[in-house]
Order: structure tokens, then sequence, then C-alpha cells
């Protein structure tokens, strides 16, 4: 699934979104709105992973969707 289609379905995803990284709260899910580089930062912050980290996670989990 592309990134323009994940965004466009950004309210079905929050739960896939909240089973891969539980320490993201519902505000944070919200302020990320599908919007990749908030998600990536927001992933950073809460688990405290460097940016390839982060951008490796989301891409995994992107392409399993």
């Amino acid at each position: 699934m592309n990134w323009d289609r994940i965004e466009g379905n950004w309210k079905q995803l929050t739960g896939k979104v909240k089973e891969g990284w539980g320490k993201l709260t519902d505000d944070d899910i919200q302020v990320v709105n599908g919007k990749r580089e908030q998600l990536v930062g927001r992933i950073q912050e809460r688990y405290g992973l460097a940016k390839d980290e982060a951008e490796r996670q989301v891409k995994d989990w992107e392409s399993k969707l």
C-alpha cells in the first residue's frame, strides 16, 4: 500500500499503528494524521530510536499492509 492510500485511510489504520507501536498515545496518532514524517518523528520520541531505525520500522509496517 502506498503512503497516499495510508494517509487517506488513516482513521481505519490507527488500530494497526497502535498494534505496531503501543507507546504512541491517541494524541500522537491524531497529530500524525497520516503524515509519514510525523509518524517517524513520534516513534523516535517515544522509543528513543535513531531516525534510520524509525524509518525502517515504518517501511516494514507499510510493506505488511
